[in-house]
């Protein structure tokens, strides 16, 4: 998860270093965008399935929740 999160950052860096603004932006929508969905699944989840933990909470707003 996090390898493939890394790997479209290089990719986008590397547009962005040609110029090519289009393809950086549509690299960083297509990688983030599900990110940002599956961490937002992930925290109603873990509200209904457990008590309130702000570290828990925390870990999901800094795209680290898959590691939890």
């Amino acid at each position: 998860f996090m390898s493939e999160t890394a790997a479209a950052l290089c990719l986008s860096a590397g547009y962005r270093h040609t110029g090519d603004r289009m393809w950086q932006t549509l690299t960083l929508l297509f990688a983030l965008l599900p990110c940002a969905l599956v961490q937002l699944s992930l925290v109603f989840i873990h509200r209904d399935v457990s008590r309130d933990r702000p570290l828990v909470l925390l870990l999901h707003l800094l795209q680290l929740g898959p590691l939890v």
